[in-house]
């Protein structure tokens, strides 16, 4: 049956009477908690109706409460995970999003001229330090290699002449000197000659004495008819005889001496005087000298004329310790000037042939880093220069962020500080933890292609930006590689202790690096030792 409008408000007028006259008695003697503990008793007709009504906001607040609890529990830890760090990194860190990805690119290029008959990679392609990229054609490179290799062979030939001439000379030194020793024993004994011919002189002068004494004494008695006539030519015979002797013996003295190369007669009359170094100033001894100093000089020995034959010899010998002539001649053999510039001729054929085989190598056009192909300009059929370049690598491991501070965040800064990178091609699900390596030696403006001049026209003051490099420490290419010109924000927390390297400094120390007088002394002493070996 319809129940009617006035029907629905004398219902609700009744219940309302109803709660006005038998709850407000109770509440006025009640406390609140008793009214709460009471319940309220209805009319018949109303009391189930009645109880679902009171029950409904009940419900109501309790879902209120429940839901302001979850909403307080989710903030809180929406500020725990998201605003507290927010509010950290912005207490305890300096950042800037003027930051890119930066990295070392190897232009590759020709070291010698030819002509292309393979490239092997291409654009984005990844290669390792060795890996072959072009291929030049070998073949003119392979002809220069064989010319070398025949001048080599020429100038190894040229070598073992020049020693065979040098042993030839060897024989020659050796015989000069032993002429030299036997021109000055020859000397020895033409001197030794003079002093038997001038003994000799003085025997035959006493028999001259001897038959002059009995010429005059039988020319007294022939005189007094004592002699005879015979005995008389006798004696006469016996004396010219004696003195024919003497003569003789005088001329085979002078013989010696001039032979000797002295005068005849002394001014002292002592035929037996001779200079004290006779031996060493003969003109015999001072021609083999000469002869020997001449075929030593072929052999590199520098003898002064000065020096007398027996200084010499003794100046020769020293050059052993045992003054063993075998052994001093071997040593000469390998210094000889012949030898020497024979082994020049010879190291420099062969520095041509290495050069050669060098260039022949270079024909095959290698990387010399490990990364990723780039700039591609190279085909195959194309003549290329020494020096052009082919392409570029780009190195995966070597990569850094230049981060571009103001120069108002830069005091805090310093070597060894840890930098967290957020990387904006990953967004918020990857960072990067790095360190800060350097300061770039001056600002943007200072290093642009035109720096600005301030000294003109109105200046208008700027705040500087420094490029700060920042080192990543646990990059791997593999699962996350970064790419030059990557966009970055550090985050450089400049209150906490720097770690690592040159860690607290603002300029790196001198690096320990070799000189380059260090590197060219290793050089000449290489070449050296390869000349030796040839």
């Amino acid at each position: 049956m319809a129940i009617t409008n006035d029907e629905r408000a004398r219902t609700s007028s009744e219940t309302d009477q109803y709660f006005s006259e038998a709850l407000l008695p109770a509440a006025e003697d009640s406390s609140p908690a008793e009214l709460a503990d009471q319940p309220a008793e209805l009319p018949p007709a109303h009391r189930t109706s009645s109880s679902a009504t009171v029950a409904s906001p009940r419900r109501h607040r309790l879902k209120k409460w429940a839901i302001a609890a979850v909403v307080v529990a989710g903030l809180a830890v929406a500020g725990y995970y998201y605003l507290l760090p927010i509010v950290d990194t912005a207490l305890n860190a300096v950042s800037t999003d003027d930051a890119y990805v930066n990295g070392h690119a190897t232009f590759v290029a020709s070291r010698v001229s030819g002509q292309v008959t393979k490239v092997l990679v291409d654009d984005n392609q990844r290669v390792k330090k060795g890996d072959v990229l072009v291929q030049l054609d070998p073949e003119p490179y392979d002809v220069q290699v064989n010319i070398a290799k025949a001048a080599v062979d020429a100038a190894r030939a040229d070598l073992e002449v020049v020693r065979a001439q040098t042993r030839g000379l060897q024989a020659q030194i050796s015989s000069q000197h032993f002429a030299l020793l036997h021109a000055i024993e020859e000397v020895d004994n033409q001197i030794a000659l003079l002093h038997a011919r001038v003994a000799t002189l003085n025997a035959r002068q006493a028999t001259f004495d001897n038959a002059e004494y009995e010429y005059h004494r039988i020319e007294r008695l022939f005189k007094t008819s004592v002699a005879n006539e015979k005995e008389m030519e006798d004696a006469t015979a016996a004396l010219k005889v004696a003195q024919a002797q003497v003569d003789e013996a005088r001329e085979a003295i002078y013989q010696v001496r001039v032979a000797l190369g002295l005068p005849r007669s002394p001014e002292s009359g002592d035929l037996t005087e001779v200079p004290p170094n006779l031996d060493q100033t003969f003109s015999v001894v001072r021609q083999t000298q000469a002869s020997l100093i001449q075929a030593a000089a072929q052999l590199g020995v520098n003898q002064p004329l000065d020096d007398s034959p027996r200084d010499m010899v003794a100046k020769f010998q020293q050059r052993d310790p045992e003054g063993n002539i075998d052994r001093i001649f071997a040593m000469l053999l390998e210094d000889a000037p012949a030898v020497r510039q024979a082994q020049a001729r010879l190291a420099s054929a062969q520095r041509r042939l290495n050069e050669a085989e060098l260039n022949r190598r270079y024909c095959d056009i290698v990387s010399e880093i490990d990364g990723v192909v780039t700039r591609r300009n190279v085909n195959p059929g194309n003549t290329v220069q020494a020096g052009q370049a082919l392409m570029a690598v780009r190195s995966l491991t070597e990569i850094w962020i230049d981060a571009n501070f103001k120069e108002t965040q830069l005091a805090d800064l310093r070597i060894g500080q840890r930098v967290s990178c957020k990387v904006d091609m990953y967004g918020h699900h990857r960072e990067f933890e790095g360190r800060i390596t350097g300061f770039t030696m001056g600002t943007g403006q200072t290093l642009a292609l035109l720096p600005p001049q301030n000294a003109t026209g109105n200046f208008v003051k700027i705040i500087q930006r420094l490029p700060v490099r920042i080192e990543l420490l646990d990059y791997n290419p593999d699962e996350a590689p970064l790419f030059v010109g990557l966009s970055v924000e550090p985050f450089v927390y400049f209150k906490e202790p720097p770690t690592g390297p040159h860690a607290g400094e603002i300029l790196q120390p001198l690096a320990d690096l070799p000189s380059a007088e260090s590197g060219t002394t290793t050089g000449i002493a290489t070449s050296s030792a390869k000349v030796n070996e040839s």
